[in-house]
């Protein structure tokens, strides 16, 4: 996947998490111009304390008074943000001024707001893009990724796994599924990749914890069609990689161009520790 072109100044709006940091990194990497917009309540501390202004989740018109006065090429938003926390509040200004927005998002999750936000950049004139857009290098490459390769029965879960979530993307299932050679043994659904995996090694658990893990077992993780990447790409890291081997799993299949390596020589090496393949799909369906 290409990454855009921009011209002049980003900013990143910063929510929860690794991502903002790992995007600012690789923005300064590739020399781009940006500034910092933080969430507050959401941003972490290093990149807070270094932050061009902070403004409350749900302040939308200081949102927009800030990037009206930046006036910004483009906008990314990067890390995670959900249903206002006590800390997001402090603001009760804000909170009062944008009552309706509180309701609004009350019974909605991380999805909803986010495609709230989005919306709403673009109807006051703002372009909005994604992390794969400005930090591609953030990004799976094809191939194998580590020391370890799929054997025959991996292979095959590999094809079954990505048949299944090409045929459930019409659906708006989850990104990811644990397949047991030609079997699958779970699905993603609202819960998480994480959350998935806990029920799949509940579901792999040999009796007494005794014996070998069933042969085949694999993570496959990629976006569902038509989705909007710049709001719900896919990323795996080393928690993931951990996550997966307690399920069982012999290795992980990611969309190459399309998912997120958060910690990319962190992830890679825990594979490896841990005897699991990792690799990029060039070719997914």
């Amino acid at each position: 996947m290409r990454a855009a072109e921009p011209e002049g100044t980003l900013v990143l709006v910063a929510g929860a998490g690794r991502l903002p940091d790992l995007v600012a990194g690789s923005l300064e990497r590739a020399g781009r111009e940006f500034k910092v917009l933080a969430l507050r309540g959401f941003t972490g501390r290093a990149l807070r304390a270094r932050a061009d202004a902070t403004v409350d989740l749900l302040d939308i018109a200081g949102t927009l008074a800030v990037l009206a006065r930046w006036a910004p090429a483009r906008v990314v938003p990067a890390g995670g943000v959900a249903r206002p926390n006590p800390a997001a509040l402090l603001n009760a200004g804000a909170a009062l001024r944008n009552r309706e927005a509180l309701r609004a998002i009350a019974g909605g999750g991380d999805d909803r707001l986010l495609r709230a936000a989005v919306a709403l950049l673009e109807e006051n004139g703002h372009s909005v893009l994604g992390v794969h857009e400005v930090a591609p290098d953030l990004l799976s490459p094809a191939g194998l990724l580590g020391r370890h390769r799929p054997d025959a029965e991996a292979a095959r879960a590999i094809e079954t796994g990505n048949g299944l979530l090409a045929a459930l993307s019409r659906f708006d299932m989850g990104q990811a599924v644990v397949v047991v050679s030609e079997r699958v043994l779970a699905v993603e659904g609202p819960e998480g990749t994480d959350r998935m995996l806990a029920r799949a090694r509940g579901l792999n658990r040999r009796p007494f914890g005794h014996g070998r893990p069933a042969a085949g077992t694999v993570l496959v993780k990629r976006a569902k069609r038509g989705q909007d990447l710049r709001i719900d790409l896919p990323a795996i890291g080393p928690r993931t990689v951990r996550n997966a081997a307690a399920a069982g799993c012999t290795g992980l299949a990611v969309e190459a161009g399309r998912t997120l390596l958060i910690d990319r020589a962190e992830t890679v090496a825990e594979a490896d520790r841990r005897g699991l393949f990792l690799v990029g799909l060039e070719d997914a369906p």
